[in-house]
C-alpha cells in the first residue's frame, strides 16, 4: 500500500502484522528491554521494514538506533522515515543525493474523540476545513489527517534543521480532489541548496483502515 504514495527512487517496506521471531541487533533489544512485549514487537517489526527497504538499495544490515530528538540514525549518505501504529508498521529510504528529507506517518481512520486534544494539535484555522471535509468524504477521518499530516512535517523537518516544531508552527490545508496537502511553515525554515523552505507540499491516502500521509523532498 505505502508504494502508491511514494516515488521511486524511494524503497519501502511495511508489515501489518507483528512476528515475533524477528531479529533485533543487541544494542536494539537493549533499547527496549524495559518495554511491554507489544512495544517491543513492533519496535523489532519497523526495524525489520526499514531493513528490507535498506536491502534494495544495496545496505547491509545494520542497527537502526535512535539519534537526538529520537530521530533514526541512518547509514551514511541514507535519508529515511518509520511510521508505526495499531496493526501497521512501515519505513522509507532513500539515497540523499536524490531525496533531501522526507516524512511519513500512518494513523487509525478515526476520528479524535477528545475536543482538548484536536484543539492542541491543529491551529484554528486548520479546524474550519473539517466540516467542509466530512461533508465531502464523510468516511475519512479528517482530523486524524490533519494530525497525521503535522507528524510527517515534523519527520521532514528535524533532519534538517535539529530543532523541535510544535503543533502551532505549521498550518496545514488539505485538498480532496487530488488527495494532497501544503504545510506552510510559520516560523523560520532551514535553507536547502541555498533556498529558504517555506513549506511542505505532501501527499495522504486512505486504505485499510489507516490514514497515511508523506512528505519527498527532492534533491
Amino acid at each position: 500500500m505505502i508504494d502508491k504514495l511514494l516515488p521511486l527512487p524511494i524503497r519501502a517496506a511495511e508489515a501489518f502484522e507483528d512476528d515475533p521471531l524477528t531479529a533485533m541487533f543487541p544494542e536494539e533489544r537493549a533499547l527496549v528491554a524495559g518495554a511491554v512485549p507489544q512495544r517491543q514487537l513492533e519496535f523489532g517489526t519497523v526495524r525489520r521494514c526499514a531493513r528490507t527497504a535498506l536491502s534494495e538499495l544495496g545496505i547491509d544490515p545494520a542497527p537502526i538506533l535512535p539519534g537526538p530528538g529520537r530521530a533514526p540514525r541512518w547509514p551514511d549518505g541514507i535519508v529515511g522515515a518509520m511510521t508505526h501504529c495499531a496493526g501497521y508498521r512501515a519505513a522509507a529510504v532513500a539515497r540523499a543525493r536524490d531525496i533531501v528529507t522526507l516524512g511519513l506517518d500512518a494513523e487509525p481512520n478515526k476520528p479524535i474523540d477528545d475536543p482538548g486534544v484536536i484543539d492542541l494539535v491543529t491551529l484554528p484555522g486548520e479546524r474550519t476545513q473539517l466540516p467542509r471535509l466530512a461533508a465531502l468524504e464523510p468516511d475519512v477521518a479528517w482530523d486524524r489527517l490533519m494530525f497525521s499530516a503535522k507528524e510527517s512535517v515534523y519527520k521532514a523537518w528535524y533532519p534538517l534543521t535539529g530543532r523541535w516544531l510544535g503543533f502551532e508552527d505549521a498550518h496545514i490545508t488539505l485538498d480532496p480532489t487530488d488527495a494532497t496537502f501544503t504545510a506552510r511553515l510559520l516560523v523560520p525554515g532551514p535553507v536547502v541548496a541555498g533556498t529558504a523552505v517555506e513549506e511542505f507540499s505532501g501527499r495522504w491516502m486512505v486504505g485499510a483502515g489507516l490514514v497515511m500521509t508523506a512528505i519527498v523532498l527532492l534533491a
